[in-house]
């Protein structure tokens, strides 16, 4: 599949052009002709012979880049005096500032901020740690983790690049939950040590958000974390996945008219992602569902599988199939994929049950191509924003921690998550339900605020337990 121009990837190209009447329309046509986007065109400064001229435009990736800006060059009378990539000046000097919430004008102030009036406030924590909530950063602020090993589509690339990730989230998390958050990026992937390193750092936070961590290793690094700690612990990659991949499906069935009890689900990925999903699914109330990895079916009985798949094996596959996903498509009510791309075909798809649901959510290439997809099945979603029905965890993190942190949680668990899915699923009211909108716009108003009102009184609810 062949992606579209995107603003990821919008360059702008300062040129110098010979002034004539027809100068602006030449440069828009040889950008179309070369399958860029023209986004904006501005000119800088303008003379009886020549312009300046600033051309911002969408495009599919460096490659297609430079072929514009060839493109543009070829051009009689313009010359290209300098290309900036868009992406990369945004990430100029990185994405995050810390700043005081108090003035420092005079003598007072420093007294009072600092030395020595500091010194009752830290006498009054070490008496109360509770207070530590209440007079410190810690009440607002997380970590988020990595070890760099599971970065969105790219691998292990290490703690340093994936640092920008980290970044990223932690604007995300400001802007759709007015939470601190602060990139920590290991340069470890030993799980030992990786834990003691978080056990070690945790009393300033008061929650930790694992990213990007490598499966199995993630399943071992979040359980013993979530044992040693009196804060939530919460891989998004598992958790945040879960809870939007529940989300969409309960409103997909909706769409469908079928229940969750008795649809038959095939899913593409046994790793983190897909073993929480698996979980969620059926603690929502899943019974028949099928899951597959690169070797095929995950059954008990299959040669060499590793313990990591062992609980996956013992809670799937009722019916005991065998061979690869496509295999188990027939009949099948729902796809999901949290795998790889070109999985499944179009046909694998028509062999499906009559107003099939697909979500294929790898990234940037989904499982199968979506148009292909919806050539069949009634629902398609992807984790792309170019497509209906984008299945993103940025749907589900901001709110989840907004609870946690607003009910003081001390942990996380299913019915947390549960309610997230559930409460996630509601901002899409009935009336506006449709096969092509079962998942609200990240930027939807109530999605944080809702979330984490259903979180939170989740987390209360355990409390009183």
């Amino acid at each position: 599949m062949v992606s579209a121009p995107s603003v990821s990837s919008s360059i702008t190209a300062r040129l110098r052009v010979r002034a004539r009447p027809t100068a602006v329309s030449e440069l828009t046509t040889a950008i179309e002709v070369a399958g860029g986007i023209v986004t904006a065109l501005d000119v800088q400064s303008s003379g009886r012979e020549q312009m300046t001229v600033d051309v911002t435009c969408d495009t599919r990736g460096e490659e297609h880049a430079a072929a514009i800006v060839a493109a543009m060059q070829v051009l009689p009378g313009v010359v290209v005096d300098r290309v900036s990539d868009r992406t990369f000046l945004a990430h100029l000097g990185g994405k995050l500032s810390i700043e005081a919430k108090v003035p420092l004008r005079n003598r007072d102030d420093l007294s009072m901020v600092y030395t020595p009036g500091v010194a009752r406030v830290c006498e009054a924590i070490a008496a109360r740690p509770e207070d530590a909530r209440r007079l410190t950063i810690k009440r607002n602020t997380i970590a988020v983790v990595t070890d760099g090993t599971a970065v969105l589509g790219l691998g292990d690339i290490g703690p340093l690049a994936a640092l920008p990730v980290m970044e990223g989230k932690a604007v995300l998390f400001k802007r759709f939950a007015d939470i601190d958050a602060f990139p920590i990026a290991l340069d470890t992937t030993d799980v030992d040590t990786i834990v003691e390193t978080v056990c070690a750092i945790a009393p300033v936070f008061a929650g930790i958000n694992l990213e990007d961590i490598s499966a199995p290793r993630c399943f071992e690094v979040e359980r013993r974390l979530r044992e040693r700690l009196d804060i939530p612990v919460f891989h998004d990659d598992q958790h945040g996945t879960a809870i939007v991949v529940v989300a969409a499906l309960t409103n997909a069935l909706k769409v469908v008219g079928k229940d969750i009890g008795t649809v038959r689900i095939v899913m593409s990925g046994a790793g983190a992602a897909g073993t929480a999903v698996l979980r969620l699914l059926l603690a929502a109330g899943a019974r028949d569902v099928v899951v597959a990895d690169v070797e095929g079916i995950v059954r008990p009985d299959r040669p060499g599988l590793p313990q990591s798949l062992r609980w996956t094996a013992e809670h799937t596959d009722a019916r005991g199939l065998s061979g690869p996903v496509s295999a188990a498509l027939a009949g099948a009510d729902v796809f999901i994929g949290v795998s790889a791309p070109d999985v499944i075909t179009g046909d694998d798809v028509a062999t499906m049950a009559p107003d099939a649901i697909v979500f294929a959510l790898a990234n940037p290439r989904p499982e199968v191509d979506p148009d292909e997809a919806a050539r069949y099945a009634t629902v398609v979603g992807t984790g792309r924003s170019d497509w209906a029905n984008q299945i993103n965890n940025v749907l589900a993190f901001p709110g989840v921690f907004r609870g946690l942190l607003d009910a003081q949680s001390r942990t996380v668990n299913d019915e947390m998550l549960l309610a997230a899915a559930y409460a996630l699923a509601s901002t899409v009211r009935d009336d506006e339900l449709n096969p092509a909108y079962v998942v609200p716009s990240v930027f939807h108003p109530d999605v944080t605020s809702v979330v984490a009102a259903a979180v939170a009184n989740a987390a209360r609810q355990a409390h009183w337990r």
